[in-house]
């Protein structure tokens, strides 16, 4: 398996999953705007994501991986597939008693994650509402973690990146043809969230089924295999969501800022999703499986070269993303939501936020790449305790930046955060000895450097007058946008390659 290959095979349907995000995004701005009814429906739509990304995607697919990929290289496949039934057959126990509990307390919920709604009360009861329709959420979701977390093992990484896409599909034709058919028009966006999850476990199955590996009900709660699962889960649940619990703690600051700091914070953050989706969380995936191999083999060796060949990914393609979010902050803004109802002040306050973040995107990203170096070793101990200092630190943040900068310093804190996250996972692999620097690293930081700073220069020339971008229509906008995005990718790439750069260079072979 070409890694560089099955890169950019999953990046690339991440980005078109990312596309569509921005189409989704671009018409909940232009029919709902920015104010009382998207405050409320992202605080609902929050929560369930929250426990996707802590739970799905995060504790559960770090402790289910290495585990399934050790019995997949060990054990026999009946084990194998006793192991994937049991697992299945209790996370449906658990998402079911889960999204009930989560239904019945919802005013609860809300009162804990949204303090400040509950000065207005029309918010704080729209807002109840909405998160009991898409808690549900959390079985589906959960569930094609599941699914996913099987196929990336056997290889199959393909179908899980284009997955997400169905609940945007979702979410565009429920909020440009059906908004208004429901009172008030916001819950049209709660039952798309709803029948996204739908969908989505919908598309999986029929290739679980060809594998021969859809999980069949076993309830079996003495499986070996099932208990490892469930003792490395609860610890990484906290190792793995540590910005998660930060942008929690972030929505409780912002509902007691004016109204809209939340949605600001909302489209600054989906913004940030693209690179982090599109690198992070692409190379943490493919990486995961086959770490896991190499230390269920005992080659330390490979181990060590897999984790720089994906940090070396990572700084290559990260860097001038964070860069290039920070410059174009009010095009990229403007062209994509100041649009109906999204006011060029909503545009402003939003970019203030997107800058901030972008201060942290490489943290962000690395995080995903280093934290699966502990978690393919089965090792939740380190990132747990690294997880409570970055948490301490960035509630800290909040807490000095708040003041000052109001909803951009609390997008600040969770990037700084992000970065002090990463420091500390990079410091603790080398510290016990799990990843050692290979050569000419200093020699790449330097190039990637020049070339950064070149792209940076031309984008900063070529962007224009911000009352441009605040004042054209969508089709002067959307074009001249891809055209400087287009400009920056090239300007980079052009001075790699005069730098010495050619993609062969990052071919790298993952193990069988």
């Amino acid at each position: 398996m070409n890694l560089l290959h099955t890169l950019a095979t999953v990046s690339s349907l991440t980005m078109v999953s990312r596309v569509l995000g921005y189409a989704r995004d671009f018409f909940i701005a232009r029919v709902f705007g920015a104010g009382l009814a998207t405050d409320a429906f992202f605080v609902a739509f929050k929560i369930p994501n929250l426990l996707r990304r802590m739970f799905a995607e995060g504790a559960f697919s770090q402790a289910f991986v290495p585990i399934l990929a050790e019995h997949r290289n060990r054990r026999t496949a009946e084990e194998t597939r006793s192991l994937i039934d049991s697992i299945g057959t209790l996370l449906f126990l658990a998402l079911v008693l889960t999204a009930a509990l989560g239904m019945a307390a919802a005013p609860l919920i809300v009162y804990v994650t949204a303090p400040g709604f509950a000065a207005e009360p029309d918010k704080f009861a729209l807002t109840v509402g909405l998160l009991r329709i898409t808690f549900p959420y959390i079985v589906f979701i959960s569930l094609v973690a599941l699914a996913a977390g099987i196929l990336n093992t056997w290889n199959h990484f393909s179908v899980p990146a284009i997955t997400p896409a169905l609940l945007n599909v979702s979410f565009i034709v429920g909020a440009a043809f059906f908004a208004g058919y429901f009172d008030p028009p916001v819950m049209v966006l709660a039952w798309a969230v709803f029948l996204g999850g739908v969908l989505q476990l919908a598309f999986q199955v029929p290739f679980l089924l060809r594998l021969g590996l859809l999980p069949r009900w076993r309830l079996d709660f003495s499986h070996p295999g099932l208990r490892r699962v469930v003792l490395l889960m609860a610890p990484a649940a906290f190792g793995v969501s540590v910005s998660q619990v930060s942008l929690l703690i972030n929505q409780v600051f912002a509902s007691f800022l004016v109204t809209g700091s939340v949605s600001w914070l909302y489209y600054a953050d989906r913004l940030m999703e693209l690179p982090a989706g599109v690198l992070g969380v692409a190379v943490g995936t493919i990486l995961l499986p086959s770490l896991s191999k190499y230390h269920a083999d005992a080659n330390q060796a490979e181990y060590g070269r897999l984790l720089d060949w994906g940090l070396r990914v990572t700084v290559l393609l990260a860097v001038p993303s964070a860069v290039a979010l920070a410059v174009l902050a009010l095009p990229l803004i403007a062209a994509l939501f100041q649009y109906g109802r999204f006011t060029p002040e909503d545009a402003w306050m939003t970019r203030h936020a997107l800058i901030a973040y972008s201060i942290g995107l490489v943290g962000m990203i690395l995080v995903k790449i280093l934290a699966p170096g502990f978690y393919a070793r089965q090792n939740v101990a380190t990132p747990v305790k690294i997880g409570i200092v970055t948490l301490v630190a960035t509630q800290m943040m909040n807490l000095a930046f708040i003041g000052p900068l109001k909803h951009a310093g609390l997008a600040l804190a969770i990037g700084l955060g992000a970065c002090l996250n990463a420091l500390l996972l990079f410091l603790f692999l080398r510290k016990q000895k799990i990843y050692a620097l290979q050569p000419g690293w200093p020699v790449f930081l330097l190039k990637i450097a020049a070339a950064v700073v070149f792209m940076a220069i031309v984008l900063f020339s070529s962007i224009g007058e911000a009352g441009w971008w605040l004042a054209a229509p969508w089709q002067r906008k959307v074009p001249a946008i891809i055209g400087l995005v287009i400009l920056g990718t090239l300007a980079y790439a052009a001075c790699l390659v005069l730098l010495g750069f050619r993609p062969r260079d990052f071919s790298r072979r993952g193990a069988a």
